[in-house]
């Protein structure tokens, strides 16, 4: 995905409401500054971190957002607003993996109550 196709994507989702407009200025800041930031390790770095989160009685996706790993540090931080109430998800484990350059999918909880699935991958 190129820089415009990244920076589209966050501007539509200030505008979905899915994120604030402050918000939205730090994803598109440190677009701007990541390229730089990211590490580089053998073979080819993920590019992408994936958030997917299931409907359990209908298998539909209820959410699915798909953040470049240059903006991961912002995005983890804002997908901990969005699911603050998610019990099992260690948001400082996650960032270990990503740190540690885990791939794959690095999350997978069922929430029985809310009858959800989270998922969440490094790709």
């Amino acid at each position: 995905m190129s820089g415009s196709e990244e920076r589209m994507q966050i501007l539509q989702m200030i505008e979905s409401g899915q994120i604030t407009a402050e918000e939205g200025a730090k994803l598109l800041a440190a677009l701007k500054t990541g390229g730089a930031q990211r590490d580089q390790t053998a073979g080819s770095p993920p590019r992408w971190f994936r958030v997917r989160v299931t409907d359990l009685r209908t298998g539909k996706n209820k959410m699915n957002i798909n953040i470049p790993m240059a903006l991961v540090d912002v995005g983890i931080k804002m997908g901990a607003r969005f699911v603050p109430e998610a019990e099992g998800i260690d948001f400082e484990q996650v960032r270990d993996a990503l740190r540690s350059g885990q791939q794959g999918k690095i999350v997978d909880i069922e929430d029985v109550q809310d009858d959800e699935r989270v998922e969440i991958f490094v790709e």
